[in-house]
């Protein structure tokens, strides 16, 4: 551990003294798929517990409400699980975000419901690693600050969403608040298996797009009818054209129709967007407005859009630059070389950039093969990925981001 100081030390050693694993194996044990409402809540209050051992103001909070369409155009409010917010020192000079989410995207009737340690020192379990090893990382890191003599110089505010993995559609107004005024964020999201952490990333769009026409006998007088599912496919058609180097497009999927021997006169286009830059997002919005407006005229159907560009792209500018360059820093000092790379995959740490906030979001355990039934954790990777954290804050606290 080169360049260390007798701070750096103590919380070094603090975090290896933390139970991280057995809250990983706690915290997994519970399913808490996004829409597991009973299992989100007792995760939550367990959650509670855990970070209520740190100073300062927690609460398990509502989030703003979302909409959901259904396949037959139905639009509800969907339920989530509360949000824990945890204000410690709101006064303090140096003002730090940590986000993470407590939801999985494993269902409570999925099939994938246990913990397996491997021989090769993983465990495999739902959501070990993404991420209730990164929650643990986070606590320990905390911990191993609150002890340390710059602790009150730092401040910081702790988000735990309940509903990261469906887009964050309840909570990104309250990560946003949180991120006001602050110096730096670290996002709990699981570094890969090679320590490697995501750079820039790209941002995400979804829409449900309903398109309402009128039945007709398929064989007497189907002019008479107008075709939603010839509408949407020619509407999915017009707007996959759109994509570029720097936007992909995905329509997902249409549902709607029925009998063969009737015009159907309902469906609904799910389709994603991925765009590389801000420039990319206005040209898709565009696109979507005006091949939405073309497509109605033209089949004589009626077209009504759900959804947006809810997470924007998160490039590396200057701040993020120099927040990348002090965690290399602070991985050099553990004997860590920390590398990261692009990524097409989004998180909340695309929100709080769009705030204007330096973020490094893959500050997570080391694992692998997640939203799938081989998800991993490398358990020796806790001690390491929290000692990189604590470095990181007291660093921060010490000298901000030169």
């Amino acid at each position: 551990m080169v360049g260390m100081t007798e701070t750096d030390r103590a919380a070094v050693a603090y975090v290896a003294t933390q139970p991280m694993l057995a809250q990983v194996e706690a915290w997994s044990a519970i399913n808490s798929g996004t829409r597991n409402l009973a299992g989100l809540a007792a995760v939550a209050e367990q959650l509670a517990v855990a970070f209520g051992a740190l100073p300062g103001e927690l609460a398990l909070v509502t989030g703003d409400t979302a909409e959901s369409v259904a396949a037959d155009g139905t639009v509800t409010t969907l339920d989530h699980g509360k949000h824990l917010h945890l204000v410690v020192r709101p006064d303090a000079p140096v003002q730090l975000l940590l986000t993470g989410h407590m939801d999985t995207v494993y269902p409570v009737d999925h099939a994938f419901q246990t913990l397996t340690f491997r021989d090769d020192g993983t465990l495999n379990g739902p959501g070990v690693a993404d991420m209730k090893a990164g929650l643990a990382v986070m606590l320990a890191a905390l911990k191993a600050v609150e002890v340390s003599p710059l602790a009150a110089r730092i401040g910081y505010e702790v988000v735990i969403n309940s509903d990261e993995e469906t887009g964050s559609f309840s909570s990104s107004a309250l990560i946003a608040r949180a991120a006001r005024g602050k110096l730096a964020a670290l996002t709990y999201e699981p570094a890969l298996p090679d320590g490697t952490l995501a750079g820039a990333r790209g941002g995400t769009g979804n829409f449900s797009i309903v398109v309402t026409g009128k039945s007709a006998h398929a064989g007497r007088n189907p002019d008479e009818g107008r075709n939603a599912i010839v509408a949407a496919s020619d509407l999915a058609v017009r707007l996959f054209a759109v994509r570029s180097p720097a936007l992909a497009v995905n329509p997902a999927r249409i549902e709607g129709g029925g009998p063969n021997n009737v015009v159907p006169n309902h469906a609904v286009l799910r389709i994603n967007f991925r765009p590389a830059d801000h420039t990319e997002i206005a040209r898709a919005q565009a696109a979507i407005d005006t091949l939405v407006a073309e497509v109605a005229a033209a089949h004589d159907v009626t077209i009504a859009v759900h959804g947006s560009f809810n997470r924007p792209p998160k490039p590396i500018d200057p701040g993020a630059a120099k927040l990348f360059a002090l965690v290399k820093e602070c991985g050099a000092a553990l004997g860590l070389d920390i590398a990261w790379r692009a990524t097409g995959g989004v998180c909340d740490g695309n929100t709080i950039a769009a705030c204007g906030v330096p973020v490094v979001d893959t500050m997570g355990a080391r694992g692998g093969a997640i939203h799938s039934t081989d998800e991993f954790l490398i358990v020796d990777s806790l001690p390491e990925r929290a000692a990189l954290s604590a470095l990181t804050i007291l660093r921060l606290a010490e000298k901000g981001l030169l």
